[in-house]
């Protein structure tokens, strides 16, 4: 297994730009906690988004970053409650891998596991995630 550390995409000519199109299913974590999502543990504090997207796929966006990714999908929906969001159409840097993987989702977080034709994603500098090869073609398209 591959095991990426200080990964900066936008030097990768093998990374390309995306942007995520899809509508989530948030709660707000009351307590400290751990979610298993498919490519492994996310652990929350108290205020963070618990999230359930496409498929099923579950996890975790910190609070104080939700804010800046997520817009309430529905009228009337205040945001910070629970209920439908939709992700803030922002591209992302996505790179298509060949092998088996693991990342950190940041410095000292929670490492993830990704499979052969499973993507790694680099939100932001330090900030990734790791995307299986069926979810990504689902709601990934080509930033133009």
């Amino acid at each position: 297994m591959i095991e990426l550390k200080n990964v900066d995409l936008s030097g990768d000519p093998t990374a390309h730009r995306y942007v995520k199109d899809e509508t989530v299913a948030v709660e707000f974590a009351a307590t400290h906690g751990e979610l298993m999502s498919l490519e492994g543990s996310n652990r929350y504090s108290p205020g963070d988004a618990l999230i359930t997207g496409t498929g099923g796929a579950r996890w975790v966006v910190s609070r104080d970053r939700f804010d800046d990714k997520y817009l309430p999908a529905a009228a009337g929906l205040s945001h910070g409650a629970p209920g439908s969001y939709r992700n803030r159409p922002v591209a992302i840097l996505a790179k298509r891998m060949d092998s088996p993987f693991s990342i950190a989702r940041s410095a000292a977080g929670d490492v993830l596991c990704g499979e052969r034709g499973d993507w790694v994603v680099q939100y932001a500098p330090g900030d990734y995630g790791i995307v299986q090869a069926q979810r990504f073609a689902a709601v990934y398209k080509t930033a133009q």
